[in-house]
């Protein structure tokens, strides 16, 4: 890997470390929803940084999907919070 994907992967890596401990610690359900958006939203970034990195163009659809289904989740999530389902 050279210098960029290097710190690229360390920016990712630790979007999902603090995601993840604000996903734990979060004080509301508002901001575990907000910290869950980030974590699903690097995963796809790093999904589609490993596809760059391996040149594997199918990568990219995984990462596709993986994105529109927390879309809805997150919407799904944000209406349950609202109350209005």
């Amino acid at each position: 890997m050279g210098v960029w994907s290097n710190i690229l992967f360390a920016i990712l890596l630790s979007a999902i470390i603090l995601g993840l401990y604000r996903l734990i610690k979060g004080p509301t359900n508002a901001d575990r929803m907000v910290a869950l958006d980030i974590l699903t939203t690097s995963t796809v970034v790093l999904i589609a940084f490993l596809a760059w990195y391996f040149g594997r163009i199918i990568y990219l659809d995984i990462a596709l999907v993986y994105a529109a289904l927390s879309f809805i989740a997150v919407i799904v999530l944000g209406r349950y919070l609202e109350g209005g389902v």
